[in-house]
Protein backbone atom coordinates (compact mmCIF):
# COMPACT_ATOMS: atom_id res chain seq x y z
CA UNK A 1 0.00 0.00 0.00
CA UNK A 2 2.82 2.23 0.83
CA UNK A 3 4.28 1.46 -2.77
CA UNK A 4 0.80 2.32 -4.19
CA UNK A 5 1.01 5.78 -2.71
CA UNK A 6 4.47 6.73 -3.27
CA UNK A 7 3.78 5.53 -7.23
CA UNK A 8 0.71 7.82 -7.91
CA UNK A 9 2.40 10.71 -5.93
CA UNK A 10 5.38 10.53 -8.03
CA UNK A 11 2.93 10.36 -11.07
CA UNK A 12 1.01 13.80 -9.90
CA UNK A 13 4.23 14.94 -9.23
CA UNK A 14 5.20 14.52 -12.89
CA UNK A 15 1.67 16.06 -14.28
CA UNK A 16 2.50 19.52 -12.24
CA UNK A 17 5.46 19.57 -13.70
CA UNK A 18 5.05 19.21 -17.20
CA UNK A 19 2.24 21.73 -16.60
CA UNK A 20 4.17 24.00 -15.42
CA UNK A 21 7.23 23.30 -17.48
CA UNK A 22 8.52 26.14 -20.12
CA UNK A 23 6.22 26.28 -23.19
CA UNK A 24 8.97 25.02 -25.27
CA UNK A 25 8.60 21.79 -23.77
CA UNK A 26 4.66 22.17 -25.06
CA UNK A 27 6.33 23.28 -29.09
CA UNK A 28 6.48 26.69 -28.32
CA UNK A 29 8.57 28.27 -31.01
CA UNK A 30 11.57 29.79 -29.59
CA UNK A 31 13.16 31.70 -32.68
CA UNK A 32 11.44 34.36 -35.33
CA UNK A 33 12.34 34.39 -38.70
CA UNK A 34 11.61 37.89 -40.39
CA UNK A 35 10.85 36.47 -43.88
CA UNK A 36 11.04 39.46 -46.74
CA UNK A 37 10.34 38.71 -50.53
CA UNK A 38 10.62 41.51 -52.82
CA UNK A 39 8.05 40.65 -55.53
CA UNK A 40 6.02 37.89 -56.49
CA UNK A 41 7.29 35.70 -59.59
CA UNK A 42 8.08 31.84 -59.79
CA UNK A 43 12.35 32.03 -59.37
CA UNK A 44 11.80 34.11 -56.26
CA UNK A 45 8.65 31.85 -54.68
CA UNK A 46 10.70 28.69 -55.43
CA UNK A 47 13.70 30.04 -53.34
CA UNK A 48 11.20 30.61 -50.50
CA UNK A 49 9.91 27.22 -50.51
CA UNK A 50 13.67 26.05 -50.48
CA UNK A 51 14.43 27.88 -47.72
CA UNK A 52 11.63 26.33 -45.67
CA UNK A 53 12.05 22.82 -46.92
CA UNK A 54 16.01 23.50 -46.10
CA UNK A 55 15.28 24.88 -42.69
CA UNK A 56 13.12 21.78 -41.75
CA UNK A 57 15.83 19.62 -42.81
CA UNK A 58 18.52 21.37 -40.84
CA UNK A 59 16.19 21.05 -37.56
CA UNK A 60 14.49 24.29 -37.53
CA UNK A 61 10.90 23.49 -38.33
CA UNK A 62 7.74 26.22 -38.30
CA UNK A 63 5.19 26.08 -35.90
CA UNK A 64 7.76 23.57 -33.92
CA UNK A 65 10.55 25.79 -32.95
CA UNK A 66 10.37 28.79 -35.47
CA UNK A 67 7.72 31.23 -36.32
CA UNK A 68 8.00 32.68 -39.78
CA UNK A 69 6.52 36.15 -40.15
CA UNK A 70 6.16 35.80 -44.51
CA UNK A 71 5.97 39.18 -46.19
CA UNK A 72 5.84 39.97 -49.60
CA UNK A 73 7.03 43.69 -51.01
CA UNK A 74 4.90 43.37 -54.52
CA UNK A 75 8.14 44.95 -55.94
CA UNK A 76 7.32 48.21 -53.43
CA UNK A 77 10.35 49.87 -52.23
CA UNK A 78 8.50 51.48 -50.05
CA UNK A 79 6.42 48.50 -48.50
CA UNK A 80 10.18 47.39 -48.80
CA UNK A 81 10.64 49.60 -46.18
CA UNK A 82 8.01 49.40 -43.89
CA UNK A 83 8.38 45.63 -44.23
CA UNK A 84 12.31 45.96 -42.93
CA UNK A 85 11.56 48.63 -40.15
CA UNK A 86 8.68 46.15 -38.70
CA UNK A 87 11.00 43.21 -38.21
CA UNK A 88 13.48 45.46 -36.64
CA UNK A 89 11.00 47.13 -34.21
CA UNK A 90 9.87 43.55 -33.55
CA UNK A 91 13.54 42.50 -32.22
CA UNK A 92 13.35 39.24 -34.88
CA UNK A 93 16.09 36.79 -34.39
CA UNK A 94 16.80 36.82 -38.11
CA UNK A 95 15.63 37.91 -40.83
CA UNK A 96 16.05 36.60 -44.68
CA UNK A 97 15.81 38.69 -47.74
CA UNK A 98 14.77 37.70 -50.80
CA UNK A 99 16.01 39.82 -54.11
CA UNK A 100 18.38 42.08 -54.23
CA UNK A 101 16.53 45.07 -53.48
CA UNK A 102 14.95 43.40 -50.60
CA UNK A 103 18.64 42.45 -49.38
CA UNK A 104 19.95 45.83 -49.37
CA UNK A 105 16.57 47.60 -47.30
CA UNK A 106 16.62 44.69 -44.52
CA UNK A 107 21.09 45.35 -44.25
CA UNK A 108 20.25 49.35 -44.01
CA UNK A 109 17.26 49.04 -41.64
CA UNK A 110 18.64 46.26 -39.32
CA UNK A 111 22.03 48.41 -39.26
CA UNK A 112 23.96 45.03 -37.68
CA UNK A 113 21.37 44.97 -35.02
CA UNK A 114 19.63 41.68 -36.47
CA UNK A 115 21.64 38.96 -39.11
CA UNK A 116 20.69 39.63 -42.03
CA UNK A 117 20.89 36.51 -44.63
CA UNK A 118 20.08 37.19 -48.10
CA UNK A 119 19.59 35.04 -51.28
CA UNK A 120 18.59 35.51 -55.31
CA UNK A 121 21.27 38.80 -54.94
CA UNK A 122 23.25 38.76 -58.00
CA UNK A 123 25.89 40.77 -57.49
CA UNK A 124 26.93 41.39 -53.63
CA UNK A 125 29.47 42.97 -53.36
CA UNK A 126 28.54 45.53 -56.43
CA UNK A 127 25.46 45.63 -54.18
CA UNK A 128 27.23 46.97 -51.00
CA UNK A 129 26.14 43.81 -48.88
CA UNK A 130 29.74 42.20 -49.43
CA UNK A 131 33.67 42.99 -49.08
CA UNK A 132 35.58 42.04 -51.90
CA UNK A 133 36.89 38.85 -49.60
CA UNK A 134 33.19 37.78 -49.91
CA UNK A 135 32.46 38.53 -46.01
CA UNK A 136 29.03 40.92 -44.78
CA UNK A 137 28.92 44.55 -44.57
CA UNK A 138 26.34 44.94 -41.61
CA UNK A 139 26.25 41.45 -40.17
CA UNK A 140 25.02 40.00 -43.37
CA UNK A 141 25.51 36.71 -45.61
CA UNK A 142 23.57 34.69 -47.88
CA UNK A 143 23.68 33.39 -51.34
CA UNK A 144 24.41 34.56 -55.09
CA UNK A 145 22.70 33.61 -57.96
CA UNK A 146 25.10 34.77 -60.53
CA UNK A 147 23.98 34.04 -63.94
CA UNK A 148 25.83 31.53 -66.34
CA UNK A 149 26.75 34.16 -68.93
CA UNK A 150 29.05 32.70 -70.97
CA UNK A 151 26.91 29.20 -71.29
CA UNK A 152 23.74 30.78 -72.23
CA UNK A 153 25.66 32.56 -75.19
CA UNK A 154 26.98 29.35 -76.13
CA UNK A 155 23.38 28.07 -76.06
CA UNK A 156 21.90 31.05 -78.03
CA UNK A 157 24.93 30.66 -80.61
CA UNK A 158 23.89 26.67 -81.12
CA UNK A 159 20.35 27.23 -81.68
CA UNK A 160 20.42 30.93 -83.86
CA UNK A 161 24.08 30.59 -85.63
CA UNK A 162 22.85 33.35 -87.85
CA UNK A 163 21.59 35.35 -85.02
CA UNK A 164 23.50 38.69 -84.80
CA UNK A 165 21.63 41.12 -82.41
CA UNK A 166 20.54 40.08 -78.80
CA UNK A 167 18.41 42.59 -76.53
CA UNK A 168 18.14 42.86 -73.16
CA UNK A 169 15.40 44.53 -71.13
CA UNK A 170 16.56 45.76 -67.52
CA UNK A 171 15.50 48.09 -64.50
CA UNK A 172 17.54 50.73 -64.39
CA UNK A 173 17.40 50.87 -60.08
CA UNK A 174 18.80 46.79 -59.70
CA UNK A 175 22.47 46.68 -59.24
CA UNK A 176 22.10 43.16 -60.18
CA UNK A 177 20.45 43.72 -63.67
CA UNK A 178 23.13 46.67 -64.41
CA UNK A 179 26.07 44.39 -63.38
CA UNK A 180 24.74 41.33 -65.87
CA UNK A 181 24.14 43.63 -68.59
CA UNK A 182 27.90 44.68 -68.20
CA UNK A 183 28.68 40.83 -68.28
CA UNK A 184 27.06 40.18 -71.82
CA UNK A 185 28.14 43.43 -73.17
CA UNK A 186 31.59 42.21 -72.10
CA UNK A 187 31.25 38.52 -73.49
CA UNK A 188 28.85 38.87 -76.59
CA UNK A 189 31.78 40.04 -79.09
CA UNK A 190 33.53 36.60 -77.98
CA UNK A 191 30.51 34.95 -79.80
CA UNK A 192 29.83 36.92 -82.59
CA UNK A 193 27.03 39.46 -80.80
CA UNK A 194 26.69 42.63 -80.46
CA UNK A 195 23.97 43.78 -77.53
CA UNK A 196 21.19 46.23 -77.57
CA UNK A 197 19.79 46.96 -74.61
CA UNK A 198 16.73 49.49 -73.02
CA UNK A 199 16.25 50.44 -69.46
CA UNK A 200 13.12 50.80 -67.78
CA UNK A 201 11.91 51.95 -64.15
CA UNK A 202 8.67 50.26 -64.16
CA UNK A 203 7.24 47.58 -65.33
CA UNK A 204 4.50 49.10 -67.26
CA UNK A 205 7.57 50.73 -69.68
CA UNK A 206 8.19 47.27 -70.84
CA UNK A 207 5.46 47.34 -73.32
CA UNK A 208 6.72 50.87 -74.66
CA UNK A 209 9.83 50.01 -74.17
CA UNK A 210 9.84 47.00 -76.37
CA UNK A 211 8.59 47.45 -80.11
CA UNK A 212 11.62 49.85 -80.99
CA UNK A 213 14.22 46.70 -79.17
CA UNK A 214 12.21 44.32 -81.02
CA UNK A 215 13.27 46.11 -84.37
CA UNK A 216 16.88 45.77 -83.53
CA UNK A 217 17.41 42.31 -82.03
CA UNK A 218 17.46 38.93 -83.47
CA UNK A 219 16.48 37.43 -79.92
CA UNK A 220 16.20 38.40 -76.46
CA UNK A 221 17.91 36.72 -73.11
CA UNK A 222 16.19 37.60 -69.89
CA UNK A 223 18.41 38.66 -67.12
CA UNK A 224 17.19 37.49 -63.30
CA UNK A 225 15.82 41.65 -63.21
CA UNK A 226 13.00 41.12 -60.39
CA UNK A 227 10.82 43.74 -62.64
CA UNK A 228 11.12 42.34 -66.16
CA UNK A 229 10.50 39.17 -64.77
CA UNK A 230 7.16 39.37 -63.26
CA UNK A 231 6.19 40.92 -66.82
CA UNK A 232 7.64 37.88 -68.88
CA UNK A 233 3.78 37.01 -70.03
CA UNK A 234 4.09 40.69 -71.56
CA UNK A 235 7.26 40.53 -73.25
CA UNK A 236 6.17 36.99 -74.69
CA UNK A 237 2.59 38.64 -76.01
CA UNK A 238 5.20 40.81 -77.99
CA UNK A 239 7.98 38.63 -79.24
CA UNK A 240 5.71 35.67 -80.58
CA UNK A 241 4.12 37.58 -83.07
CA UNK A 242 7.09 38.88 -84.42
CA UNK A 243 8.86 35.92 -84.27
CA UNK A 244 11.86 36.35 -81.76
CA UNK A 245 12.65 34.13 -79.15
CA UNK A 246 13.13 35.08 -76.20
CA UNK A 247 15.80 33.06 -73.83
CA UNK A 248 15.02 32.80 -70.25
CA UNK A 249 17.00 32.84 -66.74
CA UNK A 250 15.89 30.01 -64.83
CA UNK A 251 13.55 26.82 -65.26
CA UNK A 252 10.22 28.84 -64.67
CA UNK A 253 10.95 31.04 -67.86
CA UNK A 254 10.84 28.04 -69.58
CA UNK A 255 8.20 26.76 -68.41
CA UNK A 256 5.95 29.70 -69.40
CA UNK A 257 7.09 30.24 -73.01
CA UNK A 258 11.08 30.73 -73.12
CA UNK A 259 12.87 29.12 -75.74
CA UNK A 260 15.57 27.85 -73.49
CA UNK A 261 18.06 29.17 -70.41
CA UNK A 262 21.00 27.52 -68.96
CA UNK A 263 19.41 28.43 -66.28
CA UNK A 264 19.39 28.19 -62.35
CA UNK A 265 17.58 25.89 -60.07
CA UNK A 266 16.30 28.13 -57.10
CA UNK A 267 14.91 25.78 -55.46
CA UNK A 268 18.33 24.23 -54.84
CA UNK A 269 19.54 27.91 -54.23
CA UNK A 270 16.64 28.42 -51.61
CA UNK A 271 18.10 25.01 -50.12
CA UNK A 272 22.21 26.23 -49.94
CA UNK A 273 20.67 29.31 -48.60
CA UNK A 274 18.74 27.58 -45.57
CA UNK A 275 21.89 25.94 -44.71
CA UNK A 276 23.29 29.23 -44.05
CA UNK A 277 20.61 30.66 -42.08
CA UNK A 278 20.79 27.88 -39.67
CA UNK A 279 24.42 28.56 -38.91
CA UNK A 280 23.40 32.22 -37.65
CA UNK A 281 20.17 30.80 -36.06
CA UNK A 282 22.56 28.28 -34.24
CA UNK A 283 24.96 31.16 -33.29
CA UNK A 284 27.28 31.96 -35.95
CA UNK A 285 28.27 35.75 -36.84
CA UNK A 286 26.62 36.18 -40.57
CA UNK A 287 29.73 38.61 -41.38
CA UNK A 288 32.35 36.01 -40.47
CA UNK A 289 30.14 33.54 -43.45
CA UNK A 290 31.30 34.24 -46.89
CA UNK A 291 28.33 34.56 -49.05
CA UNK A 292 28.32 31.09 -51.62
CA UNK A 293 27.11 31.27 -55.32
CA UNK A 294 25.00 28.37 -56.84
CA UNK A 295 27.27 26.60 -59.30
CA UNK A 296 24.77 24.27 -60.56
CA UNK A 297 23.32 25.52 -63.70
CA UNK A 298 21.28 23.61 -66.03
CA UNK A 299 20.20 23.32 -69.80
CA UNK A 300 16.43 23.90 -69.62
CA UNK A 301 14.34 24.00 -72.96
CA UNK A 302 11.14 24.36 -74.34
CA UNK A 303 10.46 22.19 -77.47
CA UNK A 304 6.74 23.25 -78.08
CA UNK A 305 8.06 27.49 -77.96
CA UNK A 306 11.23 26.08 -80.44
CA UNK A 307 8.64 24.60 -82.77
CA UNK A 308 6.25 27.64 -82.65
CA UNK A 309 9.46 29.94 -83.79
CA UNK A 310 11.06 27.52 -86.11
CA UNK A 311 13.85 26.80 -84.07
CA UNK A 312 15.40 23.00 -83.79
CA UNK A 313 17.59 21.96 -80.91
CA UNK A 314 21.37 20.29 -81.56
CA UNK A 315 21.07 16.72 -80.94
CA UNK A 316 23.53 17.25 -77.97
CA UNK A 317 21.84 19.83 -76.69
CA UNK A 318 18.82 18.02 -76.30
CA UNK A 319 20.51 14.65 -74.59
CA UNK A 320 22.02 17.00 -72.19
CA UNK A 321 18.73 19.14 -71.40
CA UNK A 322 15.45 18.58 -69.40
CA UNK A 323 12.30 19.52 -71.99
CA UNK A 324 10.08 22.00 -69.93
CA UNK A 325 6.86 22.15 -72.46
CA UNK A 326 3.78 21.43 -70.29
Amino acid sequence: MKRFYTVRALSLALVLMLLSAPAALAGEEKLTLGLAQFAVHGSLDDCREGLIEGLKEEGFEEGVNLSVDLQNAQADMGLAADIANRFVDNGYDLIVAIATPMAVVCQNTADGRIPVVYTAVSAPVESGLADEQGLGIGNTTGTSDQLPVRQQLETIRAIQPEAEVIGILYTLSETNSVSQLRQYEELAGEYGFRVEASGITAGSDIAIALPALLEKADLLTMLTDNTVVQYLDTVLDKTDPAGIPVYGSEVQQVSRGCVAAQGLDYVALGRQTARLAARVLRGESADAIPFETIEDAALYYNSEALSRLGLSLPEELRAAGTDMAQ
